[in-house]
């Protein structure tokens, strides 16, 4: 995903094992602020803008821009991420979060949302940054929980769900999923209703049934209007630890898991996040 991306329009699958039923109506969208405010980097790296973006590339500080940085080196334990582009839209798409874009919809291919991997990690075969089933989303939680969800998602009109995964040298595996809702209205139901309850975890992942908030992610990096809940398993965990989170933005709600024997390090999955995010934003 490195360079700006083209309008070419690729199909638009739905995944077979759950039709698109009538979605309720979009809710109306949450009052913010008239002015952007400016969404601070990871590691307060500057943030060097590009030219003036085409179409709605959309941008993390409010301002037209097609290049997201991969936040810097690993001296302290970041991945070494490509240079990120946004989508580049048609002239006169709205962007998600603009006025006239009530469902706070996304026009990019969902695809071209999804976080890609790390300079060094091995891809995972499955989790290409396609598309794929219902299905394999709802294996990240608890069997008993995975038929209510999926009545949820159906529901609630679920679109499409995109994924990538990768494991790095050190052993953590990554999984990144994006769903896509009808409008911020569906997304967020699913997410309040389904997902979490408040701060406090809901569904519980299938690897790692007892998580805690993650009380040193720093949450003001999160871009304007978005939402972002994060999760580790406390110690003591068992051999392999597991952290996750979720990401509302718009339409889309993300799913983020990093694992690991011995334990997840914290800085690799707070950049992953934060990247994921501003893709989203």
């Amino acid at each position: 995903m490195t360079g700006t991306t083209t309008t070419e329009q690729r199909p638009d699958p739905v995944a077979a094992d759950h039709p698109v039923v009538p979605a309720p109506p979009a809710t109306a969208p949450r009052a913010r602020s008239p002015r952007w405010r400016s969404v601070a980097l990871w590691a307060a790296a500057a943030l060097v803008c590009g030219g003036a973006g085409t179409g709605t590339a959309l941008g993390i500080t409010g301002l037209e821009r097609t290049d997201v940085p991969g936040l810097g080196t690993a001296s302290d334990g970041r991945w070494d991420y490509p240079e990120l582009s946004l989508p580049a839209l048609p002239a006169g798409v709205p962007r998600p979060f603009t006025e006239g874009n009530l469902g706070e919809v996304h026009h990019a291919d969902l695809r071209d949302l999804v976080l890609p991997a790390p300079r060094g990690a091995e891809p995972d075969e499955v989790l290409d940054g396609g598309f794929v089933p219902v299905d394999r989303y709802l294996a990240e939680f608890q069997e008993d929980e995975r038929e209510e969800l999926r009545q949820k998602l159906l529901d609630l009109g679920l679109r499409h769900v995109a994924a990538r995964g990768w494991t790095m040298p050190d052993g953590t595996r990554t999984r990144v999923y994006l769903l896509r809702f009808p409008s911020v209205g569906h997304a967020d139901t699913f997410r309040s209703n389904g997902l979490v309850t408040g701060a406090a975890l809901g569904a519980r992942l299938a690897d790692g049934p007892e998580s805690e908030l993650d009380v040193d992610y720093d949450a003001t990096r999160k871009v304007t209007g978005t939402t972002t809940l994060v999760y580790q398993e406390p110690k003591p965990h068992g051999e392999e630890q597991l952290r996750h989170g979720h990401v509302l933005a718009g339409d889309t709600l993300a799913l983020v898991v990093h694992a690991r024997k011995g334990g997840v390090p914290a800085v690799p999955f707070h950049q992953s996040l934060v990247l994921q995010n501003q893709l989203l934003g």
